[in-house]
């Protein structure tokens, strides 16, 4: 979401660092250039302002301007404050003393509240919770069928009911009383705009259930729309939080850094993908390091311990170890690669990567591991298990069924014969060995 501001600060931060000295002057102007980056990105104009104001307090003194390397000071000083436009720490959600707890989620038509839903309550299954699923939106009727599909293929309760929203709300709350179920998550109604009988709906709602949390799911590619929607809710229900979706479209990113400073109120969670399981906890200090192109080891780590057969990991490494890796092993690591997400955002958490200009197109990557599969599935076991015996009659035998060439394969096998080198520099020979350092290493980058 934030390719143009991230390129446009990492142009600008590249410069100020081939400066032996910052000046005034110098800083002013690169002050000049980050207001314009932030203002092409759709930021609230007064969140600007502010933000400029508080990197130049701190940018003019004597912290930059007599620090040894200024131009990493400008950049640490434009992260910080970053990181507090954003929140300054992650906000987690409340579950208030009375049981079951309420999640009420508002927000106007279109929005994703109900695929949120769906995806909350899938994570708080995931944390040992059991959520009961709402259909408190009475007004789209689909919106109903959506949540009762979404609760089906999660494995989860859902209660659609008869009645007013209201009636409904209450309904569950009894339920979850005599059932044990614990959060309710309140899919509420929604427009396309916002007007008084939506509002009385969830004014009736909030004062009869008493919800722990009142989130409000924005679109973030609605840019400034958003926050005024935001603003709008806000004092009518005094909200608690926000879920910001479509973080992975190609929208400037305007709303994530205002809303927070607009409202004062916190992000909880960003949606990153049609998927249930496409919902991450919101962190400033890790959006910060995307969006000034460093990289979010962190959430990396944390999707690849979500995602990944830790026991199948720990079998690959003792391979690589003896060098019994094969092309099998290999086809699983593609895999396990695939089960990240798409490949541009877990390029953008990798420090380095997500300026490369030759991952401009990560569609043209993930077809590349596809295609390397598709090879891998032409070979015999025997093929899979030895490569050495791969002989030319077999590599057209193996292109011919894979719809590829000869030098696809070719290259495939140079390929795995690299990763075999390069994994065995990366892991320790043995228990307790140091580790030796090595760039990140993705097969086709």
């Amino acid at each position: 979401m934030f390719e143009g501001l991230t390129a446009r600060l990492g142009v600008l931060f590249k410069r100020l660092r081939g400066h032996g000295h910052l000046t005034e002057e110098n800083i002013a102007e690169a002050l000049r250039e980050i207001r314009l980056a932030l203002l092409e990105a759709d930021v609230h104009v007064k969140v600007v302002k502010s933000f400029i104001e508080r990197v130049r307090e701190r940018a003019v003194g004597r912290e930059v301007i007599e620090h040894l390397t200024p131009g990493q000071q400008v950049v640490k000083v434009v992260y910080e404050e970053l990181v507090g436009v954003l929140g300054g720490t992650r906000a987690s959600l409340t579950f208030g003393p009375d049981i079951p707890t309420a999640i009420m989620l508002v927000g106007l038509h279109g929005s994703g509240k109900t695929t949120s839903a769906g995806k909350l309550a899938r994570r708080l299954a995931s944390e040992g919770r059991s959520p009961l699923l709402v259909a408190a939106d009475r007004a789209r009727p689909a919106a109903r069928e959506q949540l009762q599909t979404l609760a089906r293929s999660l494995g989860l309760p859902v209660l659609v009911g008869e009645g007013s929203a209201l009636e409904v709300c209450q309904a569950a709350r009894a339920l979850a009383g005599d059932r044990g179920f614990n959060p309710l998550i309140l899919d509420t109604a929604g427009r396309l705009h916002i007007d008084e009988p939506l509002m009385r709906e969830l004014v009736a709602i909030k004062e009869a259930i008493s919800p722990a949390e009142i989130l409000m799911v924005a679109d973030a590619m609605t840019g400034q729309d958003a926050v005024n929607s935001a603003l709008t809710f806000d004092n009518a229900l005094g909200l608690t939080g926000f879920i910001l979706t479509k973080m992975d479209g190609d929208a400037r990113g305007g709303a994530a850094l205002s809303i927070r400073s607009v409202t004062g109120k916190p992000i909880k969670f960003i949606g990153v993908g049609e998927k249930t399981d496409a919902l991450e906890a919101f962190h400033p200090d890790r959006l910060a390091s995307r969006i000034l192109g460093m990289g979010d080891i962190l959430s990396l780590v944390e999707k690849a311990q979500a995602t990944i057969d830790q026991r199948q990991a720990k079998e690959l490494a003792e391979k690589v170890r003896s060098e019994g890796l094969t092309l099998e092993d290999f086809r699983l690591q593609l895999r396990q690669m695939s089960a990240l997400g798409p490949l541009d955002q877990v390029m953008e958490m990798v420090p380095g990567f997500s300026q490369r200009k030759d991952l401009a197109d990560p569609g043209a990557v993930e077809r590349e591991l596809k295609r390397a599969e598709a090879m891998i599935n032409s070979m015999t076991r025997e093929e899979r298990e030895t490569p050495a015996v791969i002989n030319g009659s077999r590599r057209r035998r193996i292109a011919a069924g894979s719809g590829t060439s000869v030098s696809d394969v070719n290259r495939l096998l140079k390929q795995f014969s690299q990763t075999q080198r390069i994994m065995r520099q990366v892991l320790p020979e043995r228990e307790g060995a140091r580790r030796k350092i090595a760039k990140p290493v993705l097969p086709f980058l």
